[in-house]
């Protein structure tokens, strides 16, 4: 009785064709393709921190944009609240014009304090400064900057996962800010304070965002770049941007 298809006879023996293995040039392709398939594995692992970066940076450039825009359009004073323990930011604003206090060593500048910290350095300021205090502008979150969710009353906004303030400084700081609170002040007619905003990723990458004070333009560089404040020694005019 003849089998039908694929039924083997009784002592049949497979031919040579059909025992055969795989080829080497078939275990090469196999193995290359295995390589291909994790070094783009291993390549997207390596760009997702440089992608939240990248992300956190153009919040903040969004963020300073706005805050340009909108003092200029209510001619009210705003300031970027930038929070180094919490890695959030949000938008406040004053109804009553402020003047920032260069070196001052209260994150506040020229505002009414918020935290503890800016509470207690400017009662120190003031015991050393002779006359009468001058009244201080108190600043509120903007419910409608469009930066986030509220929260407890505040639109905050988180720069990113992994991602945290390396250190802040605008032009009121004496020295980089590495923790509590942070501000960059805008007024209107078009200017803001010139500013260095360092971010960093799994405290490998960072980025740097240069602010203009005549123009509130953001370049973003790569690696750590302090600000430069000008000195009056300095030939360059403040009425003329070349940028930071």
């Amino acid at each position: 009785m003849v089998p039908g298809r694929g039924v083997l006879r009784r002592g049949w023996v497979p031919s040579r064709a059909s025992r055969r293995g795989l080829t080497l040039i078939e275990i090469l392709v196999v193995l290359s393709i295995i390589a291909v398939v994790t070094g783009v594995a291993i390549a997207g692992s390596m760009q997702l921190p440089s992608a939240r970066l990248r992300g956190a940076a153009t919040l903040l450039t969004s963020a300073i944009k706005v805050a340009f825009t909108r003092s200029t359009a209510t001619s009210h004073d705003l300031r970027l609240v930038m929070d180094l323990d919490s890695q959030a930011i949000w938008l406040e604003e004053s109804s009553a014009p402020m003047l920032v206090q260069s070196k001052d060593k209260s994150a506040a500048g020229g505002a009414d304090p918020v935290t503890t910290a800016e509470k207690e350095a400017l009662a120190e300021r003031d015991q050393i400064l002779q006359g009468p205090p001058i009244p201080k502008p108190q600043f509120h979150p903007v419910k409608s900057s469009g930066i986030g969710e509220a929260h407890e009353g505040v639109h905050a906004k988180s720069v990113g996962r992994g991602v945290a303030f390396r250190s802040v400084q605008t032009t009121h700081d004496d020295a980089p800010r590495t923790t509590g609170r942070a501000y960059l002040y805008f007024w209107p007619g078009g200017l803001t304070e010139r500013a260095s905003i360092q971010l960093s990723v799994d405290e490998d990458t960072t980025l740097s965002l240069l602010v203009s004070p005549l123009t509130g333009k953001v370049t973003v560089k790569a690696g750590a770049v302090d600000l430069v404040i000008p000195t009056d020694d300095d030939h360059a005019s403040e009425r003329v941007d070349t940028g930071f």
